[in-house]
């Protein structure tokens, strides 16, 4: 049996482990998914920060009319995109995309006739860049970049508006920073030149699931290869929230089925030890009650022995044995039945005064003395001290005590017996030996049923009853008892008990 329980405990272990794996690896699983999933959106996030960086920089004032000012030029900026586009027809169709930008200065007042620094309107403006158009002959800046490379038309359109949005207000990192962090992103900000033109976003996503980030390279102005390289490090308490709901039922089931594991496993060793302190139970008792009935027996032989009843001192000796005899044998069917009880209340109590004094006196006078051991007794008990408990359960109680430390004591026994006030409206009752004294591990179950502790072992006797017995009755008294132990030094037992 223990083989087998032994194998059940591995067992029962592996399939916990194997299970908490199983749960570890599947729990990786959605947070990869949630992360991918987390990452994806911010991704979302950060492309639409910089297109709205973008579309403030288109609609912001033109910083190269501020320089040419600073200069002296009295004179504003007008650039004009123009694309191309030319398709050779082979074995493939080749397409060449040109775009053309040229940048014009003018004066708004000048075309207009207005004195220089009055204030223009919008519609002043429109007018004085169409005039402006018109009249222009040769350009003070020219840039031309092949577009072939872009994926459409309308790529390469926009490749060429955000050349001109980057000479208009060129890309800061403070600009976007900003946007970015109103958005509630924080990242690491880079701008790059490329060597050549970039069309594309390149995203990267995290390579550790402990410090995950996410890598975007943007690139804002295409045609002069300018990118902007944006790195956003992931807190990895802001994807679980997104799994709260896997994460609790999977805890949920985890924690019942491991509970349902061990209590499956509790209770197999729970019946295991029934078992065990049955088969003990049932030959402890055996070999008890062989001890009484063995005695009655050769008391009844020799009572059909005529020469033997005949002799007073012998009739009277075995007389004796028997009434000895038979009060064990009611000792312990008393004990089977108190213990049976479901509850101390079931117990019949008959309350009376006890005299503790006078009961430890008449205890140490009845108790029977084993002839290779000598016992002194000493009752420090007050004569005054009385409490209201039934005599014969008062009587079982103490007698078990003395008992225990007569059987768990060397040749020269010392019990020691006084009482004293305890809490408010308890009396303490102490019985203290000088015996083996109990370990630590056996203070905590010597007063469960059945339990024998280690010095119980080899020949001497006892069901594993008496001090739960004990327990019982003190219990149903509504007191308590408690037992302070060295090994080798002997114990002291405490029952408190209500006045």
């Amino acid at each position: 049996m223990e083989k087998r329980i032994k194998t059940l405990y591995i067992v029962t272990i592996i399939a916990i482990l194997a299970f908490l794996g199983m749960q570890v690896y599947w729990l990786y699983g959605q947070y990869e998914y949630a992360l991918s999933d987390y990452e994806q959106n911010l991704s979302e996030r950060i492309i639409k920060c910089v297109d709205d960086y973008n579309s403030i920089r288109a609609k912001s004032h033109d910083t190269r009319v501020d320089s040419l000012k600073e200069k002296g030029n009295n004179a504003d900026v007008f650039s004009v995109p123009t694309f191309s586009l030319k398709q050779e027809y082979g074995d493939t169709i080749k397409t060449t995309r040109t775009s053309k930008i040229y940048t014009y200065l003018f004066s708004a007042h000048e075309l207009l006739g207005l004195k220089p620094g009055t204030p223009l309107t919008e519609e002043q403006q429109r007018r004085a860049m169409d005039i402006a158009q018109v009249q222009m002959a040769t350009p003070v800046d020219s840039m031309v970049f092949d577009a072939s490379g872009a994926r459409d038309e309308g790529q390469a359109w926009l490749a060429t508006s955000n050349v001109l949005t980057e000479q208009k207000c060129p890309f800061s990192v403070e600009g976007i920073d900003t946007i970015l962090q109103k958005s509630g992103i924080k990242s690491q900000i880079d701008l790059v030149e490329a060597d050549s033109m970039v069309w594309n976003t390149t995203v990267k996503y995290h390579t550790s699931v402990f410090n995950p980030d996410l890598t975007m390279i943007i690139p804002y102005s295409e045609l002069q290869g300018k990118t902007v390289c944006i790195v956003s490090p992931i807190n990895p308490f802001n994807v679980l929230p997104g799994m709260w709901q896997t994460l609790v039922v999977t805890l949920s089931v985890s924690v019942l089925l491991i509970i349902c594991l061990v209590l499956q496993f509790s209770t197999v060793l729970k019946l295991s030890r029934l078992d065990k302190m049955r088969n003990s139970f049932i030959t402890t008792m055996i070999h008890e009650l062989k001890r009484p009935i063995s005695t009655l027996k050769m008391c009844i032989s020799g009572l059909d022995n005529k020469q033997m009843v005949d002799d007073p001192e012998i009739r009277k000796e075995l007389l004796s044995e028997t009434r000895t005899a038979l009060d064990n044998l009611s000792a312990y069917f008393s004990k089977l039945r108190d213990i049976t009880f479901n509850n101390v209340e079931q117990i019949p109590l008959n309350i009376q005064n006890v005299n503790l004094r006078q009961l430890f006196h008449n205890i140490s006078g009845a108790i029977a003395i084993p002839s290779d051991k000598s016992v002194t007794f000493t009752n420090d008990i007050d004569d005054s001290v009385t409490v209201p408990a039934d005599p014969s359960h008062m009587f079982n109680i103490l007698t078990n005590l003395v008992e225990n430390a007569i059987k768990y004591s060397g040749t020269d026994v010392e019990i020691h017996a006084c009482a004293t006030t305890g809490r408010a409206g308890y009396i303490e009752i102490h019985i203290s030996d000088n015996g083996t004294g109990i370990a630590p591990d056996d203070r905590r179950r010597i007063f469960d049923r059945f339990y024998r502790g280690k010095n119980s072992y080899g020949d001497i006797p006892g069901m594993g009853l008496g001090l739960a017995y004990v327990k019982l009755l003190i219990n149903a008294h509504g007191g308590e008892i408690s037992v302070d132990s060295n090994v080798g030094e002997g114990s002291c037992f405490t029952i408190s008990l209500p006045r």
